[in-house]
């Protein structure tokens, strides 16, 4: 036990944990699905479903994670002896590798965007870009999509091989903190545009015409997937925690960040987009697309431009070191010497598996499964049926195999709070997961 890696602080375990959860689901996929769902009433009935639904599933996994202080598989394994449940551990090694095998293409992307920012060729006043274009030139671009993807792929093996003090405590103790501040930086600089204000009302005077079920589910999906939830991260990362910290509230505090993030981000695009003319709901290509066109009429866009890619890559980099952390601490079991070497294998194999992704919508734009790309293939397998398996399940061994005296003791809470989350992780996000699994798969059998 002594010659496995911890983190040093309790700050240090939130901003890690804080990073996995926020990631392009807060700053790229939430600014478009509120966009595309009517704005306050999706933000309203997201901060709902986070703190009611998600929420509950995050503390389970930390008290599975914080208990075990061992890798996911292991943890199942001693806490479960003779029962299959150690499968979770092995599912969520093989749908976090899954992701970050696409998650990675879309972190190459925003380095090809962000090596156009620093060289001010992404915002030009004297000629005009096409900016979808512009987009659809660099994700169909063989060389450029594999290159940035292996360079994003590189920057992940590098601090995930440093180690948990050294590598991703110290990454996510700096980047957090510059993500919160640029945000701020740029939240100052939309505000103060003509006509920001309708993004504002946008985001927080409801219209209740989009108060309906199907802004629930979106709102539900977005609030469940953006905390990490479901694929063992969290359960990683939590048996590097010391068994004296509270996880209750350790829990509360990554939630909360990932919905003030999630709000930033809306208050840098929304004003921005309603100050300069266009609509919110332009779908994904909002931040890769819109966004360019509006910072290209600021003055000094280029700069902001460039911070706001600066922060899109913190975000993507401190969810993609939690997805390799999954597997390297599953591959080295108790053998941590062994970290450098299975994180550059790990990094290695990953990286060939998305490289399919990376040409989806280039030579490989014609090759289809399920009437998806290579890339939306691999997404709606993680994220539509992997995700909420795993979730189901981890709800079910917290609120059913645990006896509630383990509960109550891990969790360290007071007798209202502990009486809530019980409530919740055994009736509440159970059915809730499930209603989102039936929805994600339900257009395969249409």
């Amino acid at each position: 036990m002594s010659s496995r890696d911890q983190f040093t602080t309790k700050i240090g375990f939130i901003l890690a944990a804080a990073g996995s959860a926020i990631g392009l689901g807060a700053i790229w996929k939430f600014p478009y699905m509120a966009g595309t769902n009517g704005g306050s009433v999706f933000i309203l009935l997201f901060i709902l479903c986070t703190f009611f639904i998600g929420l509950p599933v995050l503390i389970a996994e930390f008290m599975i994670g914080r208990r075990g202080q061992k890798d996911a598989v292991t943890s199942f394994k001693e806490q479960a002896p003779g029962k299959p449940w150690y499968l979770i551990g092995w599912g969520g090694m093989v749908i976090a590798g899954l992701i970050l095998s696409f998650y990675s293409v879309v972190g190459g992307w925003i380095l090809s965007y962000l090596s156009r920012a620093i060289t001010f060729k992404l915002t030009n006043a004297s000629s005009e870009i096409n900016y979808a274009d512009l987009f659809s030139s660099i994700i169909a671009s063989p060389f450029e999509a594999v290159l940035v993807q292996g360079l994003f792929m590189l920057l992940t093996v590098v601090i995930v091989s440093a180690g948990i003090k050294g590598g991703i405590e110290k990454a996510s103790t700096w980047m957090m903190p510059l993500l919160f501040i640029f945000f701020i930086v740029l939240v100052i600089r939309s505000l103060t545009l003509d006509g920001a204000m309708e993004g504002v009302k946008f985001m927080f005077v409801p219209d209740w015409s989009y108060f309906n079920a199907e802004t629930f589910l979106m709102a539900l999906g977005q609030a469940f997937f953006s905390l990490s939830v479901g694929i063992a991260v969290m359960i990683t990362y939590a048996s590097y925690l010391s068994k004296t910290e509270k996880i209750g509230n350790s829990a509360i505090n990554v939630a909360s960040m990932n919905i003030i993030i999630s709000l930033l981000a809306g208050l840098v695009i929304f004003p921005a987009v309603f100050a300069l003319g266009y609509t919110p709901d332009q779908g994904p290509g909002l931040v890769f697309i819109i966004l360019p066109a509006v910072f290209e009429q600021l003055p000094l866009g280029g700069l902001f431009l460039t911070i706001f890619f600066i922060l899109l890559l913190f975000a993507t980099v401190t969810s993609s070191i939690s997805m390799l952390e999954i597997v390297v601490a599953i591959a080295i079991g108790d053998k941590p010497e062994k970290r450098k070497k299975i994180a550059w294998i790990g990094g290695i194999i990953i990286f060939i598996f998305g490289i399919p992704s990376a040409l989806s919508f280039g030579i490989l734009s014609d090759v289809k499964i399920l009437n998806r790309s290579i890339f939306d293939f691999v997404d709606f397998l993680t994220n539509s049926i992997g995700m909420p398996i795993g979730a189901f399940l981890i709800s079910i061994f917290a609120g059913y195999y645990y006896t509630k005296d383990i509960s109550r003791k891990e969790l360290a809470a007071s007798s209202l709070m502990f009486t809530i989350w019980y409530v919740l992780i055994r009736y509440v996000s159970p059915i809730a997961i499930l209603i989102i699994f039936i929805q994600g798969i339900l257009p395969l059998f249409k």
